[in-house]
């Protein structure tokens, strides 16, 4: 087997959404692996959340720590950064505050871990009142990891049938087989947190959509080169509406990622190095 990566800080974007941040915290708690640290990146929620974060704190001894700044509108980018140099791992998960780990997802990220390589892993997305629905119980007994236990559910397996599977050997040779290309993706990425410094972390220029992409285009032009884990590393994803998306964000998002790949830049031109003091 792969060796074991100590030292992982954990990353959790969140805004103003506690109860998916309470299911994904229970999530966390019902890991294979314990030893790692569990940072909220906070863009800003209020009391609700914070009260969300503080009773589970005693499930993780002192491990789980909030980074917060005021609400002053999408600042995800600057937040994140944030939580990266507050991290004391050598080693950084990156996931969204609504997407529930598998109890494997920590053990995976570490066993996959590899000099000059960043972990693309996989998600699941689940319909709403499934999403609803989903009770620590359900979770603490990996029901969540039951084709069977989802579709008596509501849930449209599809082609993501397949990221259900728990035989590491099937789902390595999914992750070699497959046709589509590792990216860095926000609600389940890794990456050494010494190659997010050397590309400047995120790009506070940037608004919704594409963010993280650019992360990893930025670490593909540094040498940084994907491992494709969507059939491994799994987390499901919570379905919740999307106001801050907006397509002139997008769109300026994408030429931003287009300038990247064109002009093979490595740096976030508004990133860690930019924050006040840094």
């Amino acid at each position: 087997m792969p060796r074991t990566v100590p030292g992982i800080s954990v990353i959790i974007s969140t805004y103003n959404q506690p109860r998916w941040l309470e299911k994904v915290l229970w999530g966390y708690a019902a890991q294979t692996r314990s030893d790692f640290e569990l940072l909220i990146a906070d863009d800003g929620s209020g009391e609700e959340t914070g009260a969300v974060i503080d009773a589970a704190g005693t499930r993780f001894d002192g491990r789980l720590r909030r980074i917060w700044h005021p609400d002053q509108g999408f600042r995800k980018c600057e937040i994140l950064n944030r939580a990266i140099v507050a991290a004391r791992g050598d080693y950084l998960v990156f996931s969204d505050g609504d997407c529930i780990p598998r109890s494997d997802f920590i053990e995976w990220h570490g066993r996959l871990a590899r000099p000059g390589r960043f972990v693309s892993g996989g998600v699941v997305w689940l319909p709403r009142a499934l999403s609803e629905a989903i009770t620590e119980e359900d979770i603490a007994r990996g029901s969540l990891a039951s084709s069977r236990w989802l579709a008596e559910r509501g849930w449209g397996a599809g082609r993501h049938r397949l990221r259900v599977l728990r035989n590491p050997g099937v789902a390595r040779l999914l992750d070699r087989v497959t046709t589509t290309r590792p990216t860095f993706n926000g609600h389940n990425t890794s990456a050494w947190r010494s190659d997010i410094f050397a590309v400047n972390g995120f790009d506070s220029e940037m608004g919704y959509g594409g963010l993280d992409r650019a992360v990893g285009e930025r670490l593909e032009n540094q040498g940084v080169r994907g491992l494709q884990a969507r059939h491994r590393v799994v987390a499901f994803h919570l379905d919740h509406d999307r106001p801050y998306q907006r397509t002139d964000v997008v769109r300026r998002n994408r030429a931003l990622r287009a300038r990247i790949r064109r002009e093979h830049l490595t740096r976030a031109l508004t990133g860690i190095s930019e924050l006040d003091g840094s």
